[in-house]
């Protein structure tokens, strides 16, 4: 079965006084926020306590460095980013191991057109600072959810993925879905080949013009990620174009009531509570980090690891329960 989102005509959006031009060009959406205000971006109380120092920084790269699953089955925590093509996932992945690195690096590639520039399952595993043992991370990538029958991820390999089926390395094709006869086909996957998360990954400056078929598809989608009893939370993405002060300064990002409406949408569209969704901003064309990026880019990792540590609760044998 194919993802089939339409795409909704060019108009415009009004939240709390912003106005969305989708008929802004491109070239005009990467050199400022799509939103245009007539006057300042409303700002409100702090609706989530972030603390934006080095030392947070250094104790959640800690943290996730130090991860493991409480599961003598598997070693690493795997988990897939889904989202429409361009979101942000492959920017996401290269811009934790960006933290890691202590430099800004592209781990996966990322394309600038409409079409999917992943087409691979690729997964990769998060190394630690120099030095250190790898991380308990690893994050997979995949295609992106297109918009046609034709194009883009469908259910029925985005649910092997989930149950650990599809190979490393396997080229996704509509007219060639995962299946027995595959190469590479794991038959019988163990705890390890699963999915322990799923990270539903939306573009904050897009949400307002993403199509019925689309919220419809996510939450066929996650219907059935439920059913195989893999936790799900989201990444709002690119929070920098949608708020003028949150561009500027990405500590305000939780002040911010264009991003606190972005959330609430963005929870509507997948069908979650917005205490599953975290924003994030990506390393796009920066060459040097920020430390206060970083936290919000930690946190968010720190906030998916917490939910893969219910599938291993949920899933760990009953040997091993026995054996603690």
């Amino acid at each position: 079965m194919a993802f089939n989102f339409g795409v909704i005509p060019s108009t415009n959006y009004f939240v709390e006084g912003a106005k969305v031009d989708n008929a802004t060009t491109e070239k005009n959406q990467k050199i400022k926020p799509r939103y245009t205000f007539s006057g300042e971006p409303k700002m409100v109380p702090q609706w989530r306590e972030v603390q934006w120092t080095e030392e947070q920084k250094k104790s959640l790269m800690q943290r996730v460095g130090s991860y493991g699953p409480g599961s003598g089955e598997a070693t690493r925590a795997r988990v897939l980013l889904l989202g429409p093509v361009g979101s942000g996932k492959s920017s996401f992945i290269s811009s934790v191991q960006s933290v890691f690195d202590g430099r800004v690096t592209n781990r996966a590639m990322v394309g600038s057109s409409s079409a999917s520039f992943t087409k691979k399952l690729q997964s990769f595993a998060i190394r630690s600072q120099k030095g250190e043992d790898p991380t308990g991370l690893v994050l997979c990538d995949v295609m992106g959810l297109g918009e046609g029958e034709m194009t883009g991820l469908t259910l029925h390999d985005a649910l092997a993925v989930i149950k650990g089926h599809a190979p490393d390395g396997h080229k996704f094709s509509a007219e060639q879905p995962v299946r027995s006869e595959t190469a590479g086909y794991v038959k019988k996957p163990s705890l390890k080949d699963k999915i322990h998360c799923v990270v539903f990954v939306v573009d904050a400056s897009k949400v307002l013009s993403y199509s019925r078929g689309l919220c419809t598809s996510f939450q066929q989608l996650r219907e059935h990620i439920s059913d195989l009893g893999v936790h799900q939370v989201a990444l709002l993405t690119h929070v920098d174009k949608v708020c003028m002060e949150t561009a500027k300064d990405i500590t305000q990002v939780y002040k911010s009531q264009i991003i606190q409406q972005m959330m609430e949408r963005a929870g509507a569209l997948l069908g979650m509570s917005t205490s599953y969704i975290v924003p994030v901003k990506n390393y796009s064309s920066q060459l040097d980090l920020d430390v206060n990026s970083d936290v919000l880019l930690l946190s968010a990792v720190d906030h998916i690891l917490q939910y893969a540590d219910l599938y291993f609760q949920d899933n760990t044998t009953t040997e091993h329960k026995v054996s603690l």
